[in-house]
């Protein structure tokens, strides 16, 4: 009898244990009916891939420079080509190579110098910029871009009152163009901020309203808050290139903002901008040595991209 009942125990457990088996299979088969929800930020920058277009491109213009029978202005032109592909992907010793072979076939392309000027300026080379954005201009003497260029390697070689005078030359090409005014804005404000708003002000007026950078100059006047300008950015555009545009020029923007009264911030919106890979903005193009000023560090000791 004992024997018997030592024995019903372990048929009992034995049929729980199996039941509890099936019952967690049938759970683990069951199909979840919570679905996970995407939450993105449109303001966290998603870095712009490399167009395959590019990258055949530049396959097919190499293949062209191999040909015995192009002529030099023929090459000249296609490693000058090349040299903006190069420097669109952020590859910017190898466009400085096509810049200078383009030159040597070509001396009076005014594009190639503009090109080479800004690589100069990025390193702290301020006098050899100096040298190639004045080569574009004698070339091409309405060259706006080289105004441009040439007013930015003077602002950061501390020469603004030089820089001021490339800036009106800039943005009287076309004052409508919002970031024209607000590059003449930094360099007069390093000589007066209360001047520089008033003519911020006055430059206003003659904006055109549908452009999206008025709403940066709108923020810089204090017209709309940084919150405002950030949410514009994120809904005004409508797939990853555009926001991705969108946001290296308004991080930029910010930073320049608050470099003076909370750099750190400034610091990781220019990170932001580098994080876009809008590689042929100017706003990303500078972006590194306005990060390296920040940390007290010398244009020269900034490494070339």
């Amino acid at each position: 009898m004992l024997l018997k009942l030592s024995k019903v125990p372990d048929l009992t457990k034995s049929a729980v244990l199996l039941a509890a088996l099936l019952a967690l299979g049938a759970c683990a088969q069951k199909p979840s009916t919570e679905v996970a929800v995407l939450v993105e930020n449109p303001l966290e920058p998603e870095p712009v891939a490399v167009s395959y277009r590019t990258e055949i491109a530049i396959a097919r213009i190499s293949e062209l420079l191999n040909k015995a029978e192009t002529t030099d202005e023929q090459r000249a032109r296609l490693f000058y080509d090349r040299g903006v592909m190069y420097d669109s992907v952020g590859l910017r010793s190898l466009a400085r190579f096509d810049f200078l072979r383009a030159l040597r076939l070509q001396p009076d392309m005014a594009d190639a110098y503009n090109f080479i000027g800004i690589h100069h300026t990025l390193v702290g080379n301020y006098t050899e910029a100096y040298e190639s954005f004045d080569a574009a201009l004698e070339l091409a003497p309405d060259y706006d871009y080289a105004y441009l260029n040439r007013g930015i390697a003077l602002l950061y070689d501390s020469k603004t009152a030089l820089a001021v005078g490339d800036f009106e030359q800039f943005h009287k090409a076309k004052p409508e163009d919002p970031y024209r005014s607000l590059w003449l804005y930094f360099a007069d404000a390093n000589l007066s901020v209360p001047e520089a708003q008033a003519r911020l002000a006055l430059n206003q007026t003659k904006l055109d309203p549908d452009h999206w950078a008025s709403k940066i100059v709108a923020f810089y006047l204090g017209k709309i808050s940084e919150q405002e300008l950030l949410d514009a950015a994120a809904t005004l555009n409508s797939d990853q290139q555009q926001l991705a545009e969108r946001l290296c020029e308004v991080y930029f923007y910010l930073a320049k903002w608050h470099q003076q009264q909370n750099p750190s911030k400034a610091l990781n919106y220019y990170k932001k901008v580098l994080a876009t890979n809008v590689y042929e903005f100017v706003e990303h193009r500078y972006a590194r040595i306005e990060m390296n000023r920040l940390r007290g560090l010398d244009a020269s000791a900034i490494p070339v991209e």
